[in-house]
């Protein structure tokens, strides 16, 4: 595997409105793609991209993680996977909109996400 650079950085969050209105004030603009109840992203004009992940997880704790940028996500978790990464939903890739991702944690419990852009 290798990482071709960080895509984004993300808060998580159980009140995905209040992140929301916070951030919008604190970065002087507007979220650039907002999904209710689920994310809210702010890409600056270097395409680096910060956003606030909402979660229904009862034991979340605040935290960020990264979305390391990969040519090719299932690959990157088996790679990830064997150097003793634990991969949240079996290593599983989740197809949206605008990307492919893949969840994750470092021996640590640090998070980070296995991440491709469509575009």
């Amino acid at each position: 595997m290798k990482v071709s650079g960080i895509d984004a950085t993300y808060y998580t969050v159980k009140d995905l409105d209040k992140g929301t209105k916070f951030y919008t004030g604190l970065l002087g603009s507007e979220p650039t793609f907002h999904q209710a109840s689920f994310v809210s992203e702010w890409t600056f004009g270097g395409g680096e991209t910060f956003g606030l992940y909402q979660t229904t997880a009862e034991n979340m704790t605040p935290g960020g993680s990264a979305m390391f940028a990969v040519a090719d996500v299932a690959q990157a978790v088996k790679d990830a996977q064997a150097m003793g990464a634990k991969m949240h939903e079996n290593g599983d890739v989740t197809d949206t909109p605008v990307c492919h991702m893949a969840f994750g944690e470092d021996p640590e419990g640090n998070q980070f996400i296995l991440h491709k852009r469509k575009q």
